[in-house]
């Protein structure tokens, strides 16, 4: 039940940061920060186990690992940028979460236009 063991991390870190904004509030966002990479760390396995199951699905297939690339590297993307975001959210500053987000966004979109192209050519090769 690795759930658990995620739930008990966030719980723990919860407290202390409770119990540090009392005393030190500046170091809440650094247990934030702390929480966050050993709940990361802990997935790695899961995440590595995804992977492994889409290789074998996109080598079956045939279609080559162009797009799987891709793919993972926009969920890459996607999951630091949350990241980044909810600690700067933690530590209040709003302003620089929502540029981040915003660079997170655009990055994924650059990203993603070798599908895109590939998906419109698809659709042009289809049409009469």
């Amino acid at each position: 039940m690795d759930i658990v063991k995620i739930i008990g991390v966030g719980l723990t870190a919860l407290i202390v940061i409770i119990i540090l904004k009392q005393y030190k509030p500046e170091f809440a966002v650094y247990v934030s920060i702390i929480a966050g990479v050993i709940i990361l760390v802990m997935m790695m396995d899961k995440l590595a186990a995804v992977v492994n199951l889409l290789t074998n699905l996109t080598n079956k297939t045939g279609t080559g690992n162009a797009f799987l690339k891709i793919l993972l590297k926009i969920t890459g993307v996607a999951i630091l940028t949350e990241f980044a975001v909810s600690i700067c959210k933690d530590a209040g500053e709003t302003a620089i979460a929502s540029k981040i987000d915003l660079g997170g966004k655009i990055i994924i979109i650059s990203i993603s236009i070798p599908i895109i192209t590939a998906l419109l050519e698809l659709i042009i090769n289809i049409l009469p």
